[in-house]
């Protein structure tokens, strides 16, 4: 299998392109689907001049960057732009945690979610450890909070 391999360049850039794109679907970055395109190029390089394997590689490789460059952005930016759409920070609005620490209008910890954030009461109110909190808004690295009952 592996002389078949070597002489047909084309099966092992398929093969990369198809294991790129399925790992893609994991992460949704985008990075790896425009690495998978440079493998499919390589892949029709490979088609076209089965034995120089130095020109499959330059041209995955010019593909690969000339998308991750221009063509990555443009994609993320549209996904972000899209109505409904919710970062990992933007999520937390509206959960739930608990008070590790005392909270008061300047400092304090809460638990969210198996993390631990720096908080900030949402009125300047203390709120005593072990409360349960809600998250009314995320400020850098902070989350503002109230108590979930008054």
């Amino acid at each position: 299998m592996g002389e078949w391999l070597s002489a047909n360049w084309w099966a092992v850039w398929l093969i990369a392109a198809t294991l790129l794109a399925v790992c893609e679907s994991l992460t949704l970055d985008f990075t790896l689907l425009m690495l998978a395109a440079g493998a499919l190029a390589g892949a029709g390089a490979a088609a076209l001049f089965p034995g120089l394997v130095l020109v499959h590689v330059a041209l995955a490789v010019v593909v690969a960057f000339a998308l991750l460059l221009l063509l990555r952005p443009t994609l993320l930016a549209k996904v972000r732009n899209a109505p409904g759409y919710r970062s990992a920070l933007q999520r937390l609005v509206g959960s739930t945690g608990q008070a590790l620490t005392a909270i008061d209008g300047g400092s304090g910890e809460v638990k969210v979610a198996g993390e631990v954030w720096r908080a900030r009461s949402f009125n300047d109110e203390p709120i005593d450890a072990g409360t349960a909190v809600e998250i009314f808004e995320v400020d850098g690295t902070t989350v503002v909070v109230y108590p979930k009952e008054p």
